[in-house]
């Protein structure tokens, strides 16, 4: 939902240029569809609302992004997306998902992660990282391993911790973190603020979603805490409060902060999208909230075709905050309704960008966006022999 703030402000340079309602498309390229419209957010203008979904590649050494880190995320920036965000990349080691997830708390990775932002500049997109922590879903096996639940300390893995000592089903018991602990997670996510800036990003996304630790001290399923950070909704989120403060005062002014939520647990006693949104509006400076759901404990979810849409809109409604919706948003048409209705102020995709890295350009070709020197459609010269256009 596009609001203007005092944080955030939204823009339809071509919509304007057009004189055209938003979303409308013609084959001739008269106007702009919604999905290739450029979004302001802060100083930074990404040039369409088609954007890379973060995903975790398991892929890193030592918290090292590699090779394999920079030729996924340079060939979905050539393929045109909009905004490209990282897989989940861990502010300390023992808040990785897996022992080969990505990190951002040292020399190595910051110099590491600088490269690929080059790259991916390079190719005309840009690029924000998302921060995390894993909490008692840390320390996993990866999905493809014929090994199921925490990896022990032999095989590379480590204690987790949470906040109380409930596991994840399947999962070993976390120790419940005490509030020093708790204060050293938040100082992390600064510091790690501070290394993406140098590295070069231009957006970071505080990950508050799936279950991992900052959801798991929002929902009352798993913070049984009786501190500060525990018991009322109020003090549940505190931590999120507590860091997006410490990322925000360590993050330059004109760069755009988001947060990625689970607008719901899914399940009957969990998180709804009004708890959620509570927790949102108690937050400042955030300039975009990325509305996804579940992950914190076992539920019966009703997936299909833009199921997580009206947990977006909802969240957009109630905040006043731009919203960027996902969930099995695989079709252009369908892609383009979510923004044409308001749902959302942009969309994200995820594994149709790993079976087709040049997703928005078969999009745009799909909606009649002419392929064009400097167009809506970012075809590489070197690609135009392969448009889809023939």
């Amino acid at each position: 939902m596009s609001t203007s703030t005092s944080t955030t402000t939204t823009t339809d340079a071509n919509a304007a240029a057009a004189g055209a309602p938003l979303g409308s498309a013609t084959a001739d390229g008269s106007t702009v569809p919604a999905l290739f419209r450029p979004l302001a957010l802060r100083g930074l203008t990404v040039r369409n609302r088609v954007w890379l979904a973060p995903m975790c590649q398991y892929s890193a050494v030592e918290g090292v992004p590699g090779d394999w880190h920079l030729v996924h995320l340079a060939a979905r920036a050539h393929g045109g997306f909009g905004l490209l965000l990282t897989e989940a990349t861990a502010v300390v080691p023992e808040g990785r998902i897996t022992p080969q997830d990505t990190g951002l708390w040292s020399d190595e990775q910051e110099h590491a992660w600088a490269r690929v932002v080059d790259v991916v500049h390079a190719a005309g997109a840009p690029v924000a990282v998302q921060l995390a922590h894993a909490g008692r879903k840390a320390s996993t096996y990866r999905p493809w391993d014929t090994r199921r639940g925490t990896v022990p300390p032999e095989d590379g893995g480590w204690p987790t911790v949470a906040p109380s000592a409930v596991a994840f089903e399947g999962y070993a018991e976390p120790t419940a973190m005490t509030t020093e602990q708790v204060q050293d997670v938040v100082r992390a996510f600064a510091d790690a603020a501070a290394r993406a800036d140098r590295a070069g990003f231009d957006a970071v996304e505080v990950h508050a979603a799936h279950g991992y630790l900052l959801h798991q001290f929002l929902s009352p399923l798993s913070n049984h805490r009786a501190d500060a950070y525990g018991g009322t909704p109020e003090n549940r989120a505190r931590l999120l409060r507590e860091v997006v403060a410490a990322v925000r005062a360590a993050w330059p002014e004109d760069k755009p902060v988001l947060v990625r939520v689970s607008a719901t647990d899914w399940v009957e006693g969990g998180l709804t999208p009004d708890d959620v949104a509570a927790a949102l509006v108690s937050l400042d400076g955030v300039d975009l909230v990325d509305v996804s759901s579940g992950g914190l404990v076992p539920a019966t979810i009703p997936v299909g075709t833009g199921y997580q849409v009206p947990l977006a809109r909802h969240v957009g409604e109630v905040t006043g905050l731009p919203v960027s919706a996902v969930g099995l948003l695989t079709d252009a048409t369908e892609a383009e309704a979510v923004l044409v209705a308001g749902d959302a102020d942009a969309v994200m995709v995820g594994r149709a960008a790993l079976r087709d890295p040049m997703w928005p350009l078969r999009a745009a070709h799909e909606l009649g966006v002419p392929v064009a020197p400097d167009g809506p459609a970012p075809w590489p010269a070197q690609y135009l022999r392969g448009t889809f256009a023939g």
